[in-house]
């Protein structure tokens, strides 16, 4: 008898998964036509259902948190008839890069921001994660009482628990990893603290993270070398996981740093995310192009690697990255410390203006603290610069724009908004196949933010405003794919994405010729998207004709749908 080849093997597990899957979807979609009144029925609709065919005109039933049926209703009862009036119903939005989830339970109104633009599902982490933590690390304090986890089981438990109005997604932060076991310090960790590390990514994983994820720009991440980082992906990979990355580079060496993502995934055996590509400083746009081309070869030879942008030419980074983050490497707090010295302020300033050899972003601003916007500070820092240039600020302060940028980075706590990009790379971005959309931002309450970058609140409606309406890039066809179905793949939410009958009821109903983005930077970045006038989750409303509901529908997704 022939002993079987690992590549047979491999196809009668995914031929049992593929099987599995099959049976799993058809046993819904029978539950969900069964007989009987439905809960909801959406009529007179048009339906872009997410894979990108031509919309068509339909109703959709749904019953308990699932779509029922999709096609001609008429005749059929439900509890609740909303009459779609020629609006469209697309799949509830997936946001790929929407930061921190321990928000929603400490600021639970925060989540408004993500629901009005259609966002269902947040995918959180970058880099940093809120598992896992260390045994000594502070409580979260929420409503006067103290929360504790050290894993992510703890965490989702605390988190449903409580109750959220939106899904969310979550990798496991490198960052954070590395922090638990080294410390912020430029060290390598030996034999044994790789060890420990690899371990807590695959508790992460067990738990239901959908990957690793690392921020190579900052601090301690910047000091992790490639190889590192293939290890503890290696481990994610074993669970099916992606490898979701800011790269270590993001301007004139975007090309090196898309290799490293790529050998980091090809190293891991897993699948590659690239976080809001982009090409940044005006010397480097040309690269974007580049860029593209480079990940659709890779494609071609049968990598898997996807990436997303937000639809915006400002990013948003802390201010301290203006400076080499090898300052860094002995401990945050004691480097800023020496910013008191004169002496280090000039020789800092003269490697901002006349090196290269890093991420440099006061050169990629065209070396002019009138293109740094501030959009928010701790409370050590006078709060009438937010919103206001770091040039505008030295006014503020009564100092020279050099000072008050040392200044600024000493107090801490600093996040500017840099005007790098330009709109062409992001019409480039948006015609590439493999390319979706992220927010990067956390959810935002305007009532506890002193300001934020207009991504919080309108990244969505601004592809379909802005990139459908009036620059024509996309199809609104293609513009709901990239931000439902493609992230739901990536992500593994094969129950999500699409509107058809068994799937999950995350859906949006909003006219196509009206939904639109209103935050601008600068005093009015924290103004709610307009348009969303009905929006599900997990088949419950929480927009109802247009106003929030008091709902907490939200789930925590966990790897495999777990």
């Amino acid at each position: 008898m022939t002993r079987p080849t690992w590549p047979s093997i491999a196809a009668a597990r995914a031929l049992l998964m593929l099987s599995t899957l099959l049976m799993t979807v058809a046993a819904c979609a029978q539950q969900a036509s069964e007989p009987g009144p439905y809960d909801v029925l959406i009529t007179n609709a048009r339906i872009v259902d997410g894979a990108g065919n031509p919309w068509f005109r339909a109703d959709v039933a749904i019953r308990g948190d699932r779509i029922a049926d999709v096609g001609n209703l008429s005749g059929q009862t439900a509890l609740r008839t909303i009459d779609a009036q020629d609006r469209v119903v697309t799949p509830g939005f997936i946001d790929m890069m929407g930061q921190s989830t321990v928000v929603l339970m400490t600021d639970p109104p925060s989540a408004e921001s993500k629901l009005r633009q259609g966002i269902t599902t947040y995918l959180s982490g970058e880099g940093g994660s809120a598992a896992p933590r260390g045994e000594d690390d502070d409580a979260l304090v929420v409503g006067g009482e103290e929360v504790r986890w050290t894993r992510y089981s703890e965490y989702f438990d605390v988190l449903e628990a409580r109750g959220i109005p939106i899904n969310v997604v979550h990798n496991v932060g490198l960052t954070q990893v590395r922090r638990v076991v080294l410390g912020d310090q430029d060290v390598q960790p030996t034999t044994d603290q790789l060890e420990e590390m690899k371990a807590l990514v695959r508790q992460a994983m067990e738990d239901g993270a959908v990957g690793t994820s690392t921020s190579l720009i900052y601090p301690p991440a910047v000091y992790a070398s490639t190889d590192e980082l293939i290890e503890l992906t290696r481990v994610a990979g074993e669970y099916g996981g992606v490898y979701f990355t800011h790269m270590r580079n993001e301007s004139h060496a975007v090309l090196e740093a898309i290799r490293e993502a790529m050998s980091v995934g090809a190293g891991a055996g897993v699948p590659v995310h690239i976080y809001h590509l982009k090409a940044a400083g005006q010397d480097n746009w040309p690269l974007m192009a580049e860029a593209l081309a480079l990940i659709d070869s890779a494609r071609a030879e049968g990598m898997d690697v996807t990436a997303d942008i937000y639809p915006y030419i400002r990013n948003g980074i802390g201010l301290g990255s203006f400076l080499h983050p090898r300052h860094y490497a002995g401990g945050t707090q004691p480097f800023l410390e020496t910013l008191d010295d004169p002496a280090v302020r000039a020789e800092l300033r003269r490697e901002v203006e006349t090196t290269s050899d890093w991420e440099n972003w006061f050169r990629h601003v065209g070396m002019d603290w009138n293109n740094v916007l501030i959009v928010s500070a701790s409370d050590e820092v006078d709060p009438q610069v937010i919103s206001r240039s770091v040039a505008e600020a030295a006014d503020v302060l009564g100092t020279d724009p050099w000072n008050a940028f040392f200044d600024l980075v000493q107090a801490g706590g600093v996040s500017v908004n840099p005007q790098s990009m330009n709109e062409e790379q992001k019409h480039l971005a948006l015609r590439a196949e493999f390319v979706m959309i992220d927010t990067d931002a956390s959810p935002v309450n305007p009532e506890n933010a002193d300001s934020s970058h207009p991504r919080a609140f309108g990244a969505f409606p601004r592809v379909i405003a802005k990139y459908v309406r009036e620059d024509s890039v996309l199809s609104l066809e293609d513009a709901v794919r990239r931000m439902s179905s493609m992230a739901a793949q990536r992500l593994g939410l094969h129950d999500r994405g699409f509107v058809a009958p068994g799937l999950i009821a995350d859906l949006v109903i909003f006219d196509p010729e009206t939904l639109r983005d209103e935050a601008r930077f600068g005093a009015e970045a924290m103004r709610y998207a307009q348009g969303v006038d009905y929006l599900f989750v997990n088949g419950t409303l929480v927009i109802d004709d247009g106003a929030l509901q008091d709902a907490t529908p939200g789930r925590v997704l966990r790897r495999g749908g777990r």
